[in-house]
């Protein structure tokens, strides 16, 4: 039987709220914040622990003159440090905007956990929660639309990629891909496609073989085989003595 979330009060209105509401019905103040220097998850604002990991929590806010619009609200997000790192946050959908080399470093500094601890627990990527109507975003940076792309292939976790300037996290998107890298997901993917490649690679061998098979193109290859050496020598000889 489905459990009703227990209420707590707004502390700028004194409403009711959900205890898993992250910003009140009544007023719209915001009751949690990505606060989470280890795994970028959500906290209610006064917390000083995570509530997902345990972690300290280390957030600051940077006055900006200047705010990039968020790709879904088109509203000026918050510049914010998270424990060491820079990201832009949307105050209205609670998106998260990190730029290439923060997403890289947070990538690089979870799977480095992930192989000192070993992987906490498998990843169950809930693929319910994919968008379904699909909506394409454009970069904060450039206004090209992004591209939708599931992370690492296999993470279950739809995000919107600018190859030139960052990617797209709507909210929560961030801390699960930190759970998926810290529970082994990159060394998988990658293992993936290397099995994938192979699976490739025996195909065209065996397409290859078949074709040998037929004393006619077995001919036909070797024809192409021995004209491809004397044009590659012919090449080899004229770059020598002419260029």
């Amino acid at each position: 039987m489905p459990t009703t979330p227990e209420t707590m009060n707004c502390p700028s209105c004194g409403a009711p709220v959900p205890s898993d509401a992250t910003s009140c019905t009544h007023c719209g103040s915001r009751l949690a914040v990505v606060a989470c220097p280890s795994c970028f998850g959500m906290v209610f604002a006064g917390a000083k622990f995570c509530s997902h990991c345990g972690a300290a929590l280390a957030r600051m806010e940077i006055p900006s003159a200047v705010k990039e619009l968020c790709p879904r609200c088109q509203v000026g997000m918050d510049t914010v440090v998270i424990g060491a790192t820079n990201l832009s946050e949307c105050p209205k959908c609670e998106g998260i905007w990190a730029n290439a080399a923060s997403l890289q470093k947070i990538c690089a500094d979870r799977e480095q956990q992930s192989a000192v601890l070993g992987a906490a627990s498998p990843w169950s990527p809930a693929v319910n929660d994919i968008e379904k109507n699909i909506r394409y975003l454009p970069c904060p940076v450039c206004n090209k639309l992004m591209n939708r792309v599931m992370f690492a292939k296999c993470s279950g976790v739809v995000v919107d990629v600018c190859k030139a300037h960052g990617t797209w996290f709507d909210k929560d998107e961030l801390r699960r891909i930190v759970e998926f890298i810290r529970a082994g997901g990159l060394d998988a993917a990658r293992a993936e496609e290397i099995d994938e490649l192979e699976r490739k690679r025996q195909q065209l061998k065996a397409a290859q073989m078949a074709r040998l098979s037929d004393p006619m193109e077995r001919r036909a290859y070797y024809d192409r085989a021995h004209n491809g050496i004397a044009d590659a020598a012919a090449n080899l000889f004229t770059s020598f003595f002419f260029d």
